[in-house]
């Protein structure tokens, strides 16, 4: 039996059949195969499913056994300037097409090398005073395509502006993406991507926050920035094929005739916050001064409160979306290149109403930050928003047996 934990909203339910709707199922592939084929089982291959990126995998019908045809889907998009520019990169580097949070680690891992080759040293408080620099409004634009031309720029003290794969990369003052887009998807096992998108929403909002006003920059050196994301566990299916677009930006410096190197080492975080602290720590020791991940925020939250901001280290997430990490007092070494849950609980309540038709849903949710405040905040805005009622809000563990209990809680059986 799953452990789980409810919490009634307040507001009627509109029963369908005596249960909601809709359900909304935030969580991750690995623990998604299990519960999808319990839904499945009793009989709720009709029922319409709403979830977010967590859940984003072309390999899931297939492991489920279902083609999965109730269930759609919202991730932040790929929808940079240059995301074509980068399409092609992972294309002709791994004949295979990217996949969701790629563009948003290719962009990480890029911006954390322009910020050190600014900067001129392996100093997380240096590193991080560039961070804006390089990325915001001003100075000379370049991208994926011509990344090679950025670190020579940055290296030589230059006004540069990245404009990334995944958004423009502008920050704002929380070091969050000061501008965001959202695919609407479902899953396609017919098509060779697996996914289609239906259409794409978008949002901004104002760049800013602390940045140098110049650059020491230099050449004749190593660059250091290592890659903490998951190999293994429930998002490693996810997290290796972002661990390869991390690697592209590296590959493009080392290879070319610049009189810099890029040093970086990946460490599993296993999808487990033990194994992430241990490779943060492992990272830190061998003196990486900045990292891309982790990669979800049941992760990120603690390696950034234990090791990134108490060892002066930037951390840049391409994929930890939770509320909380915006909040954190991490004296501005916390940055993220995915947008937070603030905005994507607003683009699920708004496909729920209008594309599902949906005036009742309830939610089933990993049992951490990024699961409960995703929840919380897709139920505040269906309501607030939508005139939507609330049912239950029931929690899920990550690698139960069965779910088959808190399945037939959130439909109001249990």
């Amino acid at each position: 039996m799953g452990a789980a934990s409810a919490v009634g909203l307040m507001g009627s339910l509109q029963q369908n059949g005596g249960g909601p709707d809709m359900l909304v199922v935030i969580g991750y592939p690995q623990s998604g195969i299990q519960l999808f084929r319990d839904l499945y089982g009793q009989g709720q291959g009709d029922l319409d499913v709403l979830v977010p990126d967590g859940l984003q995998d072309s390999a899931l019908p297939q492991q489920v056994g279902n083609p999965m045809d109730n269930v759609t889907g919202t991730a932040p998009a790929a929808a940079g300037p240059n995301q074509q520019a980068f399409r092609q990169l992972y294309q002709d580097e791994y004949n295979s097409a990217p996949g969701v949070f790629t563009s948003q680690s290719y962009d990480s891992m890029a911006i954390l090398i322009l910020a050190n080759a600014a900067a001129g040293e392996n100093s997380g408080p240096a590193i991080k005073e560039q961070m804006r620099r390089i990325a915001n409004p001003g100075g000379q634009d370049f991208g994926p395509q011509n990344f090679v031309d950025a670190v020579e720029a940055a290296a030589n003290g230059d006004d540069i502006n990245y404009q990334g794969a995944s958004s423009v990369t502008d920050f704002d003052e929380n070091g969050d993406p000061a501008s965001a887009a959202y695919d609407v998807w479902q899953f396609a096992p017919q098509t060779d991507a697996g996914i289609e998108v239906v259409n794409t929403r978008r949002f901004e909002s104002q760049a800013g926050g602390p940045s140098a006003d110049d650059a020491p920059g230099g050449t004749g050196r190593t660059i250091r920035a290592g890659i903490l994301l998951p190999e293994t566990g429930d998002l490693g299916s996810v997290g290796t094929p972002m661990i390869r677009a991390s690697r592209i930006p590296v590959q493009q410096v080392n290879e070319s005739d610049l009189d810099l190197q890029v040093e970086t080492q990946v460490e599993d975080t296993q999808t487990a916050r033990q194994a992430a602290l241990s490779g943060a720590n492992a990272l830190v020791n061998a003196g990486f001064p900045a990292i891309s991940g982790p990669a979800s925020s049941g992760n990120n939250i603690p390696v950034s409160s234990e090791v990134y901001i108490p060892n002066n280290v930037v951390g840049c997430s391409p994929s930890s979306t939770a509320i909380t990490v915006s909040r954190l007092e991490d004296d501005d070494f916390v940055f993220r290149t995915a947008p937070s849950d603030l905005l994507q609980g607003r683009v699920m309540a708004q496909v729920a109403a209008e594309r599902l038709g949906a005036s009742s849903a309830s939610t089933l949710f990993v049992n951490n930050d990024y699961g409960q405040q995703l929840s919380n905040q897709f139920a505040e805005a269906f309501r607030q928003d939508h005139d939507g009622s609330i049912g239950d809000q029931v929690a899920f563990n990550i690698g139960e047996s069965s779910y088959t209990s808190v399945i037939q809680q959130a439909l109001g059986g249990g």
